[in-house]
């Protein structure tokens, strides 16, 4: 006999606050990730039937507003993933991460749905999705946890991945950020998507430079969180942003630019957005002329929070 899934009554609202995130920081491709203090916000309402999606903001006049929206998509995983399901829904994105600058959009996006869905169990009773739960889902729309895991942990984080279950198994552990960091992001008005850019990464690697990352990624972790003085050295890479600099000129001459005045800065995620982390509150005079006269916002942040949920409206922090 078919079970049949318990619907959400209509007029249920619920929102999610969600954190930017930047993956990779130089060596740790696929593996590390920092949240950023520039938040989305998630609205959701049930409602008795049909869809309805509404954008404010980064992306309003070019993201779809149907079904394969990806906050949408995301809800309604969470709601299979909790047992329930909704007749309607009405959907509201505030947008404040730029799409497509690698500042970990989608993954706030996902994040954001599967958090609003806790926020509509928790008036019925049921069990809300663990933190555990959350990254393995939100992971799972891209196949790996760096900016997911971010997004749902906040500050700074390392992820991997667990297959020996024949399945993949999403982790990821938070990092305690030294303080005395500073964080700054060059956003550029040019667009990149991952997909384009992961194309230009080889199929394989010599062992030479799998070693020097690997010793990197070490080393950026004691970089992080108890010896920024060690910041250049361990955001150095050989595997992923020399072979993306040619789709992204004017991002790989900020990044030289930079690394000149001896700031540690790296592509955020695939690009084309610069992270620069520094034990200084101000970036050299020359970096600042660079990005105004080239197309780049460039905003002092901190790390972000963990994705913040709640039985009706919050506001961003």
């Amino acid at each position: 006999m078919a079970l049949v899934t318990p619907m959400l009554p209509a007029g249920l609202v619920a929102s999610a606050t969600v954190a930017a995130s930047s993956a990779n920081l130089g060596p740790g491709f696929d593996s590390l990730g920092l949240a950023l203090s520039l938040y989305d916000e998630i609205i959701v309402e049930t409602t008795d039937s049909g869809l309805a999606v509404v954008v404010e903001g980064e992306g309003a006049e070019q993201v779809p507003l149907g079904p394969e929206h990806l906050v949408v998509r995301a809800v309604r995983c969470g709601l299979d993933a909790v047992g329930l399901g909704a007749a309607g829904l009405v959907v509201r994105c505030r947008n404040a991460i730029p799409h497509s600058r690698g500042l970990g959009s989608s993954a706030a996006a996902v994040v954001g749905g599967l958090a609003a869905v806790n926020g509509l169990v928790a008036q019925t009773g049921s069990t809300a999705l663990s933190e555990t739960r959350l990254i393995q889902l939100s992971s799972e729309f891209e196949g790996h946890p760096d900016n997911a895991a971010a997004a749902v942990l906040g500050g700074a984080v390392v992820s991997w991945t667990d297959r020996t279950k024949g399945r993949p198994d999403y982790r990821a552990v938070p990092l305690r950020l030294h303080p005395d960091i500073h964080l700054f992001a060059a956003v550029p008005e040019e667009r990149s998507s991952t997909a384009e850019t992961r194309v230009l990464l080889p199929a394989q690697v010599s062992h030479h430079d799998a070693r020097f990352n690997v010793s990197r990624a070490a080393l950026l972790v004691v970089a992080l969180t108890e010896r920024p003085d060690l910041l250049m050295a361990a955001t150095e890479d050989v595997l992923h942003q020399p072979q993306r600099a040619p789709a992204m000129p004017a991002s790989a001459e900020y990044l030289r630019l930079l690394r000149r005045h001896d700031v540690a800065a790296t592509l955020s995620g695939a690009g084309p957005a610069v992270i620069a982390l520094t034990t200084v509150p101000e970036l050299p005079a020359e970096a600042i002329r660079y990005g105004a006269a080239n197309g780049f916002t460039l905003t002092a942040m901190t790390a972000g929070d963990g994705v913040r949920w709640s039985p009706g409206v919050t506001v961003p922090g």
